[in-house]
């Protein structure tokens, strides 16, 4: 039996003599952050009157958090208490209606006559196979999603339609609605009880957390065929999924590891001439950056729309002659073996002898003002591409990920390995002694290097001094430069064709 719901209008109604549906009043706001959330901001013209005030806002997102929700008056002179706040996200559908017009008789177009008439026959609904609230399983948890699963597969999603008095577990036919129905909405809501002690119009500010939307950076690094300066352009990838369409927004974008409580379970570039400041393009308006408390808010330079299902890219920055270097890694010691995390690494002779055989190419640059950067840098994929000396054409030289980069920080990015420089690195004395206290491990260990290049290379030997935290280089074959407390580096410069060899012994002590 289909149960009497009592219509939004009316329930209101007896609260109030007026029901007003709210349109924005102005460009809406978005501070978007990188963890796939927004700070959405509109702004509603509100003409109270004493008493209760009924309102009903139809612009908010399909993934709205209704407990985010603010909505106050920025002028302070009137404030806005709520009594009551509704959130609706069951827009009509084929199924929310057939579950609305349960135990009731409707017709079904079932085909067409030779004329094009319909052939309608007469059904009642007696079960709608409508299992609602899906996006409850967020907050309610895995049970809440294990009870909504098996009423589905249990047979509760199956409609069951009595047609001249036999069921039918499917649909005789297109069903034919007499109306929408007094509980149905046709886009996600807001519905308030708002009351004010006296008349009052102003414009309020509506603000609320919404998933769905989410942003990313991206740079491309061109270096040119001749030197290692470098052009970058940093783009910025907007990603709306959150069910609504933004007009002329206004949009940050929020930088930093904010922390945000998640649900328990699973939700469903050339070169700059003229007009160039600091290294920044300054034709056109570009994105301004600041310091928000320990993150940084970037702002875009003018406002866009932001379709539904959209995905926008803005240029973030854009930076010419930028003093970058190729930098050749040896780090020899292979990363990828195992050994027992409780077991003492000073005892076991074998632990840190397995060779890398890869040669790294990093490609690092300075984010500095005087380098034409000096911007903190959103995380984000670096794709580098270097000119050909042949016709000039850009050819793809590697990418990978960097990290949140403050101004005046080194940027060094992972590019790949070298193909024409090799290394080689082997275990050559081990002796202990694990008397406590005064006991010591000494060892020895020879990296080879080889440059099958047609012009020098300097490569950086990384070693680890992994035994122990007390250590000393008693012989070295060339001077280290210690890095931190357990690493050290060699610089090693190497001729076309050549092959040179480093030694050292460390000595551990406790």
């Amino acid at each position: 039996m289909m149960k009497t719901r009592v219509s939004p209008f009316w329930r209101f109604t007896a609260l109030c003599s007026c029901f007003v549906l709210l349109l924005p009043a102005a460009d809406p706001a978005l501070t978007i952050y990188n963890q796939n959330f927004a700070v959405i901001r509109e702004t509603l013209p509100l003409n109270l009157t004493a008493g209760n005030n009924a309102f009903d806002f139809t612009g908010v997102t399909a993934q709205v958090e209704p407990d985010s929700v603010i909505l106050r008056n920025p002028a302070n002179s009137q404030p806005v208490q709520v009594l009551e706040q509704n959130y609706r996200n069951d827009p009509i559908s084929q199924e929310r209606l057939l579950n609305l017009y349960e135990g009731k008789t409707i017709d079904f177009i079932t085909g067409a006559q030779a004329d094009g008439t319909p052939i309608l026959v007469k059904g009642k609904i007696i079960r709608s196979g409508y299992v609602p609230h899906y996006q409850a399983m967020a907050r309610y948890g895995v049970n809440y999603q294990n009870n909504q699963a098996a009423m589905v597969s249990g047979g509760a999603g199956q409609p069951v339609i009595e047609v001249d008095g036999k069921l039918r577990f499917t649909l005789p036919g297109q069903p034919i609605f007499p109306t929408l129905g007094d509980d149905t909405i046709l886009k996600p809501a807001l519905d308030w009880i708002l009351y004010s002690p006296q008349a009052a119009r102003f414009d309020a500010e509506l603000s609320y957390i919404s998933g769905g939307l989410s942003w990313s950076s991206d740079y491309n690094i061109v270096a040119s065929d001749t030197s290692d300066t470098v052009d970058l352009v940093g783009w910025v990838t907007l990603d709306n999924q959150s069910g609504k369409q933004f007009d002329r927004a206004h949009i940050k974008l929020m930088a930093g590891d904010v922390n945000k409580v998640q649900p328990t379970s699973q939700q469903f570039g050339g070169r700059g001439g003229g007009g160039v400041i600091g290294g920044i393009m300054a034709q056109t308006p570009q994105v301004t950056e600041k310091t928000f408390e320990d993150y940084h808010l970037y702002t875009l330079p003018q406002p866009t729309t932001l379709h539904d299902r959209e995905t926008k890219q803005v240029e973030l920055l854009r930076a010419a002659a930028v003093q970058s270097k190729r930098v050749y890694i040896y780090d020899g010691m292979q990363s990828t073996q195992n050994y027992n995390a409780y077991q003492d690494i000073r005892q076991v002779q074998q632990y840190g002898t397995q060779s890398n055989p890869h040669v790294w190419v990093m490609r690092e640059f300075v984010n500095s003002l005087a380098n034409h950067l000096g911007v903190p840098l959103p995380a984000g994929r670096v794709r580098f591409y270097r000119r050909d000396q042949d016709g000039g054409q850009v050819e793809f030289t590697g990418e990978n990920q960097i990290e949140h980069t403050a101004k005046d920080e080194t940027v060094r990015v992972y590019t790949g390995n070298a193909f024409d420089i090799t290394g080689e690195r082997r275990q050559t004395k081990f002796q202990s002694d694990m008397r406590q206290p005064g006991g010591y491990v000494d060892e020895s260990f020879e990296i080879k290097l080889r440059n099958h290049k047609t012009e020098p290379a300097t490569v950086r030997v990384v070693e680890h001094l992994y035994r122990w935290s007390n250590w000393v280089i008693v012989q070295e074959s060339a001077k280290h430069r210690q890095t931190d407390s357990k690493t050290m580096e060699y610089d090693v410069t190497l001729q076309p064709d050549e092959e040179r060899t480093v030694t050292y012994t460390a000595h551990y002590t406790w």
